[in-house]
């Protein structure tokens, strides 16, 4: 499998404090921008006949929501993946603030749906969301939006439900750190309720899925003093129960 990003914008609606967006004018070191429909059109078709599998994602360090033409370009490169002659799989990583413009639910659960893929194409739908409470969202995200994200997740979940449908998964994230501990265990409550009344149940995980179910994803925080922030993940991870005193974290890098 090749797991290929194309960055639809690199720009981002939010400032999270753990992200290059915090603190960088210009993550890529050149001015924000978005990519042109025609380059994503002609990167996508240059896909065709590549003998290996694709999973495409449309992100990098900006939100691709943010893209005034991803509804459009999402459908474009659906449209055209008949037979998965384009790529394989898809997954979206979003805070999940903008979803309730333009139709994007419905354009994603529609995209999920397509009849000339296979069913699950559309493999999951990762939400960046990293605290529970109004006032913890706005000191770890940079501003507000919370109650949209959580909405937009929630329309998702209940959409997909109403469509009869099993793609694409949902995985809620919470990067551990500080500032947001303790929030950890009121999101975990929370996302589990909401998961469990849209779906079959969630794993819920302090490392990257490693299959194709709906999770709550408590990550560890990458962070110059790493010891320091492995130990906060540490110590929220036993809070929560997810691992046993004695018991130490890894973090793999591997995806479904």
């Amino acid at each position: 499998m090749i797991y290929l990003n194309l960055e639809l914008t690199d720009r981002c609606n939010l400032r999270c404090v753990m992200c290059d967006q915090a603190w960088t004018a210009n993550v890529h070191d050149s001015p924000d921008r978005y990519m042109a429909e025609e380059t994503w059109q002609t990167l996508l078709e240059g896909l065709a006949g590549v003998d290996e599998e694709i999973s495409l994602c449309p992100h990098w360090l900006g939100d691709p929501t943010v893209h005034p033409r991803f509804g459009p370009m999402l459908r474009w490169a659906f449209d055209r993946n008949g037979g998965n002659r384009l790529f394989r799989h898809f997954k979206l990583h979003t805070n999940g603030v903008l979803l309730d413009r333009d139709d994007a639910v419905e354009t994603l659960l529609d995209c999920a749906a397509g009849a000339e893929q296979r069913q699950d194409t559309f493999q999951f739908v990762h939400f960046s969301l990293d605290a529970h409470t109004a006032d913890t969202w706005r000191r770890v995200k940079g501003t507000g939006g919370r109650r949209r994200a959580y909405d937009n997740v929630i329309r998702l979940l209940a959409e997909r439900r109403e469509r009869g449908l099993d793609w694409p998964k949902v995985t809620v994230a919470f990067v551990v750190m500080e500032e947001n501990r303790a929030d950890a265990a009121a999101f975990l409550a929370h996302w589990r309720e909401e998961l469990d009344a849209y779906g079959d149940g969630p794993q819920v995980l302090w490392d990257w899925p490693v299959e194709a179910r709906d999770s709550i994803y408590f990550r560890r925080l990458n962070h110059s003093d790493q010891q320091a922030a492995d130990r906060v993940h540490q110590e929220v991870l036993l809070e929560l129960g997810l691992i046993e005193d004695g018991a130490q974290a890894r973090t793999m890098d591997r995806s479904f």
